[in-house]
């Protein structure tokens, strides 16, 4: 398994602070986020590799384990466990744990227990797999079931609705084998959505725009517009200015995980002025125009 540095990830010095790590995280976070970024895959990549970073640097425990085990910080328990086993042994007089199964990890067993006779397998964790499932955003208004496919082995899940563009979610146990019957190691998918040409999402709200005549935007009137949820009939107040915004409450994206809730959808109203005025229309909006 090949060493990640995750202190030269986040741009950071091993003695960095957990509020230095929390301030470097969330800059680069900022800049990589996949909606800045929607063609990216190098800043994608990137996005990834910071939230794994941040994910062992920012919690105490992990970041010891790290600090000490460096590429095998996710074995430490049973490092330790195997150490103590081993200096109970040699205190009876006994043998120590070996690796017969020629893993990764055998230079670093060989380096902490020594060459000691081959008395019985180590049993240990492998490694976690990484997927990336993409999506379009009216798939994720609704709470759905996909099958996947790793490694020949077909997996349902249920992919709740309202999920977040880059987030993260673990499938324990789906991950390679472990070693001498050891527990497998977990499956990590990463959820890839794509942008909306209609719809921008922020967190649990959705924007969106459409287009209303002058006279409507002067005199009021009626329009319908489309939603995720399907079309909608608007009031539009008398003298409605260009970009004016309204807000409606509960038309947004499905909140993750919270059956029933939802966040807002903003409408913003661009006027379509006329074209191809005929004489007559020439005539009174230049009277209209006197009157001002």
């Amino acid at each position: 398994m090949e060493f990640i540095d995750y202190y030269k990830i986040l741009g950071i010095d091993k003695k960095a602070s957990e509020e230095d790590i929390k301030k470097t995280y969330r800059k680069l976070a900022r800049k990589l986020h996949p909606d800045l970024n929607p063609n990216d895959k190098e800043a994608h990549h990137k996005f990834q590799q910071i939230n794994e970073a941040n994910e062992v640097l920012s919690d105490p425990e992990k970041r010891k384990k790290y600090d000490q085990y460096g590429k095998d910080w996710q074995h430490a328990e049973q490092f330790e466990k195997q150490g103590r086993s081993k200096n109970q042994s040699q205190y009876q007089g006994g043998h120590t744990f070996t690796d017969d199964a020629g893993s990764d990890f055998s230079d670093f067993f060989e380096s902490m227990f020594g060459g000691y006779g081959r008395s019985r397998q180590t049993k240990f964790r492998c490694q976690d797999y990484n997927a990336e499932l993409k999506l379009n955003l009216t798939d994720v208004m609704q709470t759905h079931q996909q099958t996947l496919t790793v490694n020949g082995k077909n997996i349902r899940i249920t992919i709740p609705a309202g999920i977040e563009n880059g987030q993260v979610i673990k499938l324990k146990g789906y991950g390679a084998p472990g070693v001498n019957g050891g527990p497998h190691g977990d499956l990590y998918i990463t959820f890839s959505i794509a942008n909306h040409p209609h719809f921008k999402r922020s967190g649990n709200d959705l924007y969106t725009t459409t287009s209303i005549d002058l006279y409507t935007a002067l005199l009021g009137g009626e329009t319908t517009i489309n939603t995720l949820n399907g079309k909608v009939k608007l009031k539009v107040n008398p003298e409605t200015q260009n970009s004016a915004r309204i807000r409606l409450k509960g038309k947004g994206f499905p909140v993750y995980k919270k059956e029933g809730e939802a966040g807002d959808l903003y409408v913003t109203y661009e006027i379509k002025l006329p074209v191809n005025l005929t004489e007559q229309q020439k005539a009174l909006f230049t009277e209209l125009s006197k009157l001002k």
